[in-house]
């Protein structure tokens, strides 16, 4: 079965901003910069990847890219094939936008970060989840309303008919990002892609979302791209996971090969900063030393090479191609995988 996703050396380029140095400019042109660059990974039907990364990574970008959401000003480049239902394969970066338009929302929908800012304030919410109906499907208003109450019950808003005549500012952040969620459900997509989902709830609602996303998953059959900082919730829900740094995949395999046998030293240090039980207080928690750099500046060779603690001078010099660990898992590093 071939995969519902499959993203294929995705590139994206954006124009170098004004405000940067003159010398960030090669020889003084208005060069574009990377935000990702050769990223490719799978999902397969049913499937939940979880793609982690410090902020400013592509992550965000990556997933705006699938959708059909960027700026104009950027440039895409490489394959983004989804197995849109009926039997054949779209290619969403040449789509038209129209083409695109009807696949999202339907086919693949996205939860937003902060549903504050994606959710209209002046709209009732229950007319927006069914505004979501009525853009896909030639129904009643009354029925779109119908499906929207229903969405919001399937997402556990107690008295969604109630619920559903507030406005965004009347309804707490959890159950702004409840709205969101049945938002994106409506319309019973193949694809889901959560971007940082829980971020702005505290712990016991972030948990109460991802029983949610999870339970919901299994109802539909959804395959879910679920985005994130946070490893430990990642390390909750999701099957396989990506790690993306400065722009470009650094490893991938399956959960257990990247908890417990990661094989970058990028994905080694996000793992040791993670505090658990047996963390000794008394000593500081482990970091990675040094910062990301800005995309404007990237190394010429591994872009971890200035922060990572065995590097060698070959680092410095080439970007290193992804090799397969073992298999199905691949990393990005010549260092601790001298096969590549």
């Amino acid at each position: 079965m071939p995969p519902l996703l499959d993203v294929r050396g995705l590139t994206v380029l954006f124009p170098q901003s004004r405000a940067l140095p003159a010398s960030n400019a090669r020889a003084g042109s208005a060069s574009p910069v990377a935000a990702v660059r050769g990223l490719s990974f799978s999902i397969a039907p049913g499937e939940v990847l979880g793609l982690v990364g410090e902020s400013g990574s592509g992550k965000s970008v990556t997933s705006l890219a699938i959708m059909g959401l960027l700026p104009s000003a950027a440039r895409v480049t490489g394959e983004i094939v989804f197995q849109n239902g009926d039997a054949s394969a779209a290619q969403l970066t040449r789509l038209e936008p129209e083409q695109l338009r009807q696949l999202r929302g339907s086919r693949m929908a996205m939860i937003f970060q902060e549903p504050m800012t994606a959710l209209n304030p002046v709209m009732r919410v229950g007319d927006q989840i069914a505004e979501a109906v009525l853009a896909h499907e030639r129904v009643s208003k009354t029925e779109a309303w119908r499906r929207a109450v229903e969405g919001m019950r399937e997402v556990a808003i107690a008295d969604p008919e109630e619920r559903a005549r507030s406005y965004p500012h009347q309804l707490s952040g959890g159950m702004r990002q409840r709205v969101m969620i049945a938002m994106a459900i409506v319309n019973r997509p193949q694809l889901l892609i959560a971007d940082e989902p829980t971020t702005a709830l505290d712990v016991t609602i972030q948990q109460q979302i991802l029983d949610l996303l999870n339970e919901l998953r299994q109802k539909f059959g959804l395959a879910m791209l679920f985005i994130s900082h946070d490893l430990a919730v990642v390390s909750h829900v999701a099957d396989r996971v990506a790690v993306m740094y400065a722009g470009s995949l650094v490893e991938a395999g399956s959960k257990a090969d990247i908890f417990q046998s990661p094989a970058h030293p990028y994905t080694q240090g996000l793992l040791r900063a993670i505090p658990t039980l047996a963390t000794d207080r008394a000593r500081p928690l482990a970091t990675i030393e040094g910062t990301v750099p800005p995309i404007a500046q990237l190394p010429a060779g591994c872009t971890f090479e200035p922060r990572c603690e065995f590097r060698v001078a070959a680092c410095a010099v080439e970007f290193p191609p992804l090799v397969e660990v073992n298999a199905g898992h691949w990393a990005r590093c010549p260092v601790l995988n001298p096969r590549s």
